[in-house]
């Protein structure tokens, strides 16, 4: 009886794995990338680093942003000598401060004739309840403040570049998102009442709603935004394992997740495919199309929004 359970339980795992595997989207597409330029935040991160690889792989000039210096000048030698591109370089971002996100997009317009891609990578799922200097939860900053911003001081680069493409990073956790325009940086919440996923949540669920509002914006310029879920990896959740007594669960979820060149795919393909190049306002997943909360079609409730990051992060 019990030969027959592990074997049963063994067959099923095989099962959803072999189906996980084929269902992952990969990005077909040989479209090469030279005299392009891209920027990709978060590179000290695996998905990061295998999009930059990639892209460096079919010949752009890549920038490469992290906030921890060491680690992302290791990323762009790594990525020099994995793919012979010596047109790679690090510039220090740290979006726990909008003062840094602002001195480096000023670095980007001075020094850059051109900005072709802007990939707003980064992701932080597991943040305690604490805020930045700006005043603003680490959480919603580093998930959307800091990229929102980001992207908005770089518009004039992008627009002036195009066709150009903007990449936001989102997940599956959008659909159980919440939006309170009177509560968007969770001022009402309590370090007892805090819940870091629902923040998680929440920004991932902004991220969506002002890519879809972007896109508006953006009608006619050349421009387009979309954004990006890259599925589960293990990099997702090893920090918060590794925090825990779940730690044995680690080659399990290594066994069934993405790895880290799979979750890039989606990314890689919004970047580079050129039947995409009208494309915008849109969510992917495995390089396809993807649901997205209903919430998307109230464009009131999107023009508010960013209104009222505008505000927030500076800009009005």
């Amino acid at each position: 009886m019990l030969l027959t359970l592990i074997i049963t339980n063994f067959i099923g795992a095989l099962i959803v794995k072999v189906f996980c595997k084929l269902t992952t989207g990969i990005c077909r597409s040989n479209n090469q990338l030279v005299s392009k330029v891209v920027l990709v935040t978060k590179v000290d991160e695996e998905i990061g680093y295998e999009t930059a690889k990639n892209l460096a792989e079919r010949g752009a000039r890549v920038i490469v942003a992290c906030s921890n210096e060491g680690r992302g000048t290791a990323a762009r030698d790594e990525i020099i000598a994995s793919t012979g591109n010596r047109d790679v370089h690090y510039r220090q971002l740290d979006f726990t401060s909008l003062r840094s996100v602002r001195a480096f997009a000023d670095g980007v317009i001075r020094d850059e004739k051109r900005l072709d891609v802007l990939i707003n990578n980064a992701s932080v799922c597991d943040t305690n309840y604490s805020k930045t200097e700006d005043g603003l939860l680490l959480g919603m900053q580093i998930n959307y403040f800091g990229p929102f911003l980001l992207t908005s001081l770089l518009l004039p680069l992008l627009k002036a570049s195009a066709p150009s493409r903007i990449i936001n990073m989102s997940t599956i956790a959008h659909r159980t998102g919440n939006i309170d325009l009177e509560n968007l940086n969770m001022e009402k919440e309590t370090e007892e009442t805090f819940n870091y996923k629902q923040a998680y949540r929440n920004a991932k669920l902004c991220n969506v709603l002002t890519t879809v509002e972007l896109a508006q914006m953006l009608k006619g310029t050349g421009v387009t935004v979309n954004s990006a879920n890259p599925g589960a990896s293990p990099s997702d959740v090893f920090p918060i394992l590794e925090q825990s007594w779940l730690c044995f669960l680690k080659p399990i979820v290594q066994f069934f997740f993405k790895t880290a060149w799979e979750a890039a795919q989606t990314f890689i393909y919004l970047a580079v495919t050129p039947e995409l190049d009208e494309v915008s306002g849109k969510h992917f997943a495995d390089c396809r199309r993807a649901n997205v909360s209903n919430i998307t079609q109230d464009k009131k409730l999107t023009q508010k929004l960013w209104d009222v990051s505008e505000r927030l992060v500076g800009l009005k």
